[in-house]
């Protein structure tokens, strides 16, 4: 199995060097990194270039950027990974176990670190939900094989909720490979507007979508209300 671990990035000075610092371990196994950059103007991608493979340019928007990488990527095996998120030391063994019982895609469980109370039961319901579900949020570090990425289109050409849709279309190949080993992610996005508003926010804009709503208008939507107030 080759691994190829793709992270878009935007402006991620602050913590670009701990993700990649985290990846290293599966680097070393033979992984290669992928930082996909989507205009950063903060050093973003001179930070990223000692510590990945390659540092390459996309237009800006997580699908696109992802999409660019995975097209850049050698593997067989595409790993997508949140520029705020830490792979586990075991990363690449994980991936190559969950994949090996026949399942073409999965995701890790996960953790997010922060000061609000209400971070490790965010974690721990976004868990439950996935495996219920067989959908993983991109926070989760979806990972899947190349040819089930290309049969399902890749990452669709929209602002939000892509890789919701993009579970759903890879989960019509097999359900997910729900791994226990967790990565870690960052609580900025809770703690930046509170905790308990962002839930409530996220739960409405998936409700909305699983009912047919405009990703465009949820993810201005989105960008209003977690401003607002």
């Amino acid at each position: 199995m080759r691994l190829s671990i793709i992270i878009p990035t935007l402006d991620e000075a602050g913590g670009i060097e701990a993700t990649l610092a985290a990846a290293q371990r599966a680097r070393a196994d033979g992984a290669e990194i992928l930082v996909v950059d989507g205009g950063s103007a903060d050093g973003t991608r001179a930070l990223a270039a000692p510590l990945a493979d390659r540092v390459i340019e996309a237009p800006r928007g997580r699908a696109a950027q992802m999409n660019a990488g995975a097209a850049a990527a050698s593997g067989d095996v595409l790993l997508f990974l949140h520029a705020d998120t830490l792979l586990p030391q075991d990363a690449l063994q994980a991936v190559a176990a969950g994949l090996s019982a026949g399942r073409e895609w999965g995701r890790f469980d996960v953790s997010i670190a922060g000061a609000a109370a209400l971070l490790p039961v965010v974690a721990m319901l976004m868990n439950a939900r996935s495996r219920w579900t067989g959908v993983a949020t991109g926070d989760q570090a979806m990972f899947m094989t190349r040819a089930a990425f290309e049969a399902a289109g890749g990452f669709p050409s929209i602002p939000l909720m892509e890789d919701v849709a993009l579970s759903k279309a890879l989960r019509r190949r097999s359900p997910p490979a729900c791994l226990r080993s967790r990565v870690v992610t960052s609580g900025r996005r809770w703690e930046r507007a509170g905790a308990l508003r962002t839930i409530l926010l996220m739960s409405r804009l998936r409700l909305a979508y699983a009912f047919g709503a405009d990703p465009h208008q949820l993810a201005r939507r989105y960008d209003l209300e977690r401003t607002s107030g």
